[in-house]
């Protein structure tokens, strides 16, 4: 006699363990209905106990939901939509949702391919990030939508950002506190938003402690060695203040090479929290984290709102976070 395989549990077991009807039980793990709390609960644990897994087509159809969720993205490295995307399924994957992931390319024509697929798979949200900074124009689609990290330029929109200024101006009060008084300024394009924001509230937070304009050029190692070899030459500095980790590592990698000791010379502070490179730097870097998993979260709740028909609109600028290490406290 062949074996049978393991029961699967029902919705009517789900129900008649929870005491009450079918439609009801339906309804609680399909967040539908008017039911009360307890009610949705109850039969929650229920479901929990017995293991029975929804549906998925059939909680699609009795909600009209697909439980999907687009994210379109111009950031071909991951760099920033990887924890954006990571922090938004934490918050989505409590509600069942999935997250389909569209890489642009920084291509229109390829959006707008991305943006009917996601339209007519009937997804329920997107959201919208990117590689820079800069607000970015709004797309037309018949959902909701929220943008991360890279604005909307439509005010009306529902925006979440991280607070570049002020993490800016937490690493050079660091330095202050630490009794640097001579600090110079190293940072990416002037053509970029970011390098202009972090470099602005660095030299407001620096008043008189600051030495020179602050030095702008590319996002890398290479600019952050030629910076340090232009400071020597311009004067002598206690500190560095860099608008990304990379450029930073750079110059502690040069500073080295000149027999400048970090951070008894020479302290250096970096911006981004990006681990390959702040933790891989010599010394390790105090740097600015840019909480790139958290602003996911707030957005993909954001938008779990928007989707539960509530109106949030503007932009949401969530707080940065100083990480003190070596470069700048010493072993």
């Amino acid at each position: 006699m062949a074996s049978r395989g393991p029961v699967v549990p029902r919705i009517t077991d789900v129900a008649a363990l929870a005491g009450v009807s079918t439609s009801t039980a339906s309804k609680a793990l399909n967040d539908t209905g008017q039911l009360r709390e307890e009610t949705r609960e109850r039969v929650r644990r229920a479901a929990e106990q017995l293991g029975f897994t929804p549906d998925g087509r059939g909680r699609a159809l009795s909600s009209g939901r697909s439980y999907t969720v687009g994210l379109i993205t111009t950031d071909s490295s991951g760099r920033f939509s990887i924890p954006i995307m990571q922090g938004a399924e934490d918050a989505l994957s409590a509600g069942e949702m999935a997250l389909v992931l569209c890489d642009t390319r920084d291509d229109a024509l390829r959006e707008s391919h991305y943006l009917r697929s996601l339209v007519a798979r009937r997804v329920d949200g997107i959201i919208v990030t990117g590689r820079r900074t800069e607000p970015r124009a709004p797309i037309d689609v018949p959902m909701p939508v929220v943008y991360a990290f890279s604005p909307s330029t439509d005010p009306a929109d529902t925006s979440v950002v991280m607070d570049e200024y002020g993490g800016a101006t937490s690493a050079v009060r660091h330095l202050l506190s630490l009794g640097r008084r001579r600090i110079a300024h190293v940072t990416g394009p002037a053509t970029h938003r970011s390098a202009v924001v972090r470099a602005a509230a660095t030299a407001a937070a620096a008043g008189d402690a600051l030495i020179g304009e602050p030095l702008h050029g590319e996002w890398s190692e290479r600019w952050g060695r030629h910076a340090v070899d232009v400071l020597v030459r311009t004067g002598d500095v206690d500190a560095i203040s860099c608008g990304s980790d990379q450029i930073a590592r750079g110059v502690c990698d040069r500073l080295r090479e000149l027999g400048r000791a970090v951070p008894d010379d020479v302290a250096v502070t970096g911006f981004d929290n990006w681990s390959v490179m702040a933790l891989a730097s010599r010394p390790p870097l105090t740097t600015v984290d840019l909480r790139l998993e958290e602003l996911g979260r707030r957005t993909a709740r954001l938008l779990l709102e928007m989707i539960g028909g509530a109106a949030p609109s503007g932009v949401v600028s969530l707080p940065t976070e100083l990480v003190p290490r070596e470069s700048t406290l010493g072993t």
